[in-house]
């Protein structure tokens, strides 16, 4: 079986990282094929990649891509949470049990917040992802989600993110959604914004820098009392 876990050009697995971001792009909600070659979804999530490396390049960060087997969540299977899992146990292996943080686009965003029940993964930064209304919550306690959506997504209701994050608030999880004035389900408009914010929370939640402002509170995201829905368009 071909290894899951991918490094972003510049990074390779070893024992010297201190912490991890690991990178799961979109898929489709039923296929069995696996991705192509030309993977669009994945090339997608490259300019995510070059961005936490930049935001992290004074640290050991790891940065690196999760490889899927099937391009689909694929009903129960959940096909691509088993294949974070496997880059998780990658990872333990040749770095042993170093913070990750795991930042999801769409599919990957609903993979990320379910893989986050391993004990490593410190939190999650999921763009667009994709909520449905059973999604469970309740293993995300003591970790950080900040989710990001425009809500003119014609794929991924934004709607269904901030409910998931209203539920996810009720169990005690530190949370924050960001309402993104373009950009859509590619994320294509605005797309340095995407990149700068999604770098941004992802080295907070690795504790190596603040949260940019107007995305945390005093003690970094806000707590379970707290407003969910931050406001349209931040500027940083």
């Amino acid at each position: 079986m071909r290894a899951a876990l991918i490094p972003a050009p510049g990074h390779r697995l070893s024992q010297g990282a201190t912490a991890a971001v690991l990178l799961l792009h979109g898929g489709r909600a039923d296929a069995l094929s696996p991705p192509p070659r030309l993977n669009l979804p994945a090339l997608r999530m490259r300019p995510f990649a070059t961005a936490v490396t930049r935001a992290t390049a004074h640290e050991d960060v790891l940065v690196a891509h999760v490889r899927y087997r099937y391009r689909g969540w694929n009903g129960h299977h959940a096909h691509p949470v088993a294949d974070v899992r496997r880059a998780l146990d990658e990872l333990r292996a040749a770095a042993g049990p170093i913070p990750v943080v795991l930042v999801g686009h769409s599919m990957g965003g609903r993979a990320a917040l379910r893989a986050a029940e391993d004990p490593q993964v410190e939190g999650v930064v999921a763009l667009a992802p994709w909520c449905p209304p059973d999604e469970p919550t309740a293993h995300l306690r003591a970790r950080g989600v900040v989710a990001l959506h425009d809500e003119h997504d014609r794929v991924t209701r934004a709607a269904d993110t901030w409910a998931y994050l209203a539920r996810v608030r009720k169990a005690g999880v530190r949370v924050r959604g960001v309402r993104m004035p373009r950009g859509g389900h590619a994320m294509i408009g605005d797309a340095g914004l995407w990149h700068r914010i999604t770098a941004g929370a992802a080295a907070a939640l690795l504790g190596l820098a603040p949260f940019p402002d107007g995305l945390g509170g005093p003690g970094g995201l806000d707590g379970p009392d707290a407003n969910t829905i931050g406001p349209p368009g931040p500027q940083w």
